[in-house]
């Protein structure tokens, strides 16, 4: 376990290098800078991680918050809709549209960086999605055949897409989620989308 005076040196490099990369980019934040604007000094950031890329990974971890508890209310309907909900704090979501594309823009530079960004930024909220599917094809909810992986590109890639409606200030519809998994249910699921007031007038 970190002392608290490493935690704290960890904690404030992870935020300036969060800050630095959103202004300039991956490659223009030098560790230099980092060390600067933390009030690090570099030799301590180093004793962290081995690089800057390693720094970086642990930041797109950060700032995603992908260390996902599992949701299992009992409702597989419900805890999709719970799962496409989850977001990072509101406070983050600025910092978070800032970032993003500079961490595709390093990725498609860098592959093995790509490989280990899908692992932490996909990978723990696919893994969730296909946790609640699974528990819906074990209760004869969903089908027992049904494909896990064209079931989270279904649920999950209208996400995608209303994000980068977002970063171009674009409308959505209302509940956006909720409009995604009642979608699915009805084409995959046994029965209706379980009804409630809001859903059942949008569907009217």
């Amino acid at each position: 376990m970190a002392r608290p005076r490493s935690a704290r040196a960890h904690a404030k490099v992870l935020e300036a290098a969060l800050e630095l990369f959103a202004e300039r980019g991956v490659d223009a934040a030098s560790m230099d800078a980092i060390a600067d604007k933390s009030g690090v000094s570099k030799a301590t950031i180093y004793k962290h991680w081995s690089d800057k890329e390693a720094l970086c990974l642990e930041a797109v971890a950060h700032i995603y918050e992908q260390d996902l508890p599992a949701i299992d209310t009992g409702d597989v309907y419900a805890d999709l809709v719970t799962a496409l909900r989850q977001q990072p704090k509101q406070q983050r979501q600025e910092l978070k549209a800032r970032l993003w594309p500079h961490f595709q823009a390093y990725a498609m530079r860098h592959p093995d960086f790509a490989k280990a960004m899908r692992a932490k930024v996909l990978e723990p909220p696919h893994a969730r999605l296909k946790s609640i599917l699974r528990r819906g094809m074990e209760e004869g909810k969903l089908p027992p055949d049904l494909d896990l992986d064209l079931s989270v590109a279904l649920l999950h890639g209208p996400m995608i897409y209303s994000h980068l409606q977002t970063l171009l200030k674009r409308p959505l519809p209302n509940d956006m989620p909720q409009s995604v998994v009642d979608t699915f249910w009805k084409a995959h699921a046994a029965g209706k989308p379980p009804g409630n007031p809001e859903s059942s007038a949008r569907r009217r």
